[in-house]
């Protein structure tokens, strides 16, 4: 009888091993059922990816927190993965909010490497985030940045080149990047769509058919975008820029002039950018001598949450693209504006844009 009970114990013993020793090879664990499933592990195990510099950088496999290096890159993830972001690189602006859910609306601000280099490491230390990912046109010491960036935070950093013409290939790579690749093709896609759909009006328009046009910016209207520069890509493509410097700025605030040189370029056409002399410009004594004024054919760029145009030069132009073809060539365009904003709104801002809110944004162009 005692020989029969050992033996019964042995083979409950084995079964027990054999138990759980089959779980352990199921992926389960010995932690009791109120524990995390994820306890930090998915941090630990890394995979190699290879960024626009040509850096390899060990990254975490699962990627759930993220953080910009500057705006361009804040704009362009957001559309992809607003639900990572621990941190944003700028505030958003006021103009903002009504589209944007208050989750986001409120994360940190943490600086940006970039333009006012006032990126807080301590900051982005205590966000914790997996990852800081750079998007845009690289500088020409961008590797070296990413690798002290990631010294200095103990935080791998990731470059994305990304313009206007490559844009869908930055949000593959992106996608690739965060393990979100179906949602990154259908950005991929419309960035594309876009472009072709400019460069198809453009081509109906013809090179004598543009309009000679002048974008000024500043308190005093006295800022213009000039032919050539980096922000006025877009502008270059559609019109005839009569703002032609020796020097042409790199910023995005562009060329001072006086008002004499704006008088001798006599666009026919001003776009003001947002929070310039739009409103008041028609009361201006001096500035009535100009054709565009003389005629009443000068607008305001859209603003919200972003500039349409630029400011900063993201995937907000492609918007910008559809609403100066439509403003300026509504008869080669043929775009239904709303419906084209709304679309754009949902894709990029995750927002449902109302035709309330859309008649707001178009109210000093398209709608004048």
């Amino acid at each position: 009888m005692r020989k029969k009970l050992i033996a019964v114990l042995i083979v409950l013993c084995l079964a027990l091993t054999m138990t759980t020793a089959c779980g352990k090879l199921n992926g389960e664990t010995s932690q009791p059922a109120s524990a995390p499933a994820n306890n930090g592990t998915d941090d630990k195990t890394t995979v190699s990816f290879t960024d626009s510099a040509g850096r390899i950088v060990e990254i975490p496999k699962h990627i759930t927190r993220i953080v910009p290096s500057g705006s361009m890159a804040q704009i362009v993830l957001f559309a992809l993965a607003p639900d990572m972001f621990v941190g944003l690189s700028g505030k958003w602006a006021p103009a903002a909010e009504q589209y944007l859910d208050t989750q986001y609306y409120n994360l940190p601000v943490l600086g940006q490497l970039y333009g006012t280099a006032n990126l807080n490491l301590e900051e982005i230390i205590k966000v914790n985030p997996q990852i800081i990912i750079d998007v845009g046109d690289p500088k020409s010491t961008i590797a070296e940045d990413m690798d002290g960036l990631t010294k200095q935070v103990g935080i791998p950093a990731a470059h994305i080149t990304a313009t206007t013409e490559t844009m869908g290939d930055a949000y593959r790579m992106l996608g690739k990047l965060l393990g979100r690749e179906k949602e990154a093709e259908v950005l991929a896609q419309y960035c594309e769509e876009i472009k072709k759909n400019s460069d198809e009006i453009m081509k109906k328009v013809g090179k004598d058919g543009k309009v000679n046009l002048l974008y000024c910016s500043g308190d005093n209207g006295l800022n213009v975008l000039a032919k050539g520069s980096f922000h006025s890509e877009i502008l270059d493509q559609i019109i005839n820029n009569a703002a032609v410097v020796k020097d042409i700025s790199s910023k995005g605030t562009g060329n001072p002039v006086d008002l004499e040189q704006i008088i001798l370029w006599n666009p026919d056409v001003i776009i003001f950018a947002p929070d310039s002399i739009y409103s008041t410009v028609a009361q201006e004594n001096s500035w009535q001598g100009i054709k565009a004024i003389q005629n009443d054919k000068y607008y305001e760029v859209p603003l919200g949450p972003y500039n349409w145009m630029g400011s900063p030069p993201s995937v907000n132009r492609y918007m910008g693209m559809i609403w100066i073809t439509q403003l300026l060539y509504p008869d080669k365009a043929q775009y239904d504006l709303y419906k084209e904003a709304a679309r754009y709104y949902e894709l990029f801002y995750h927002s449902k844009l109302t035709e309330a809110q859309y008649k707001a944004l178009v109210a000093n162009s398209i709608l004048r």
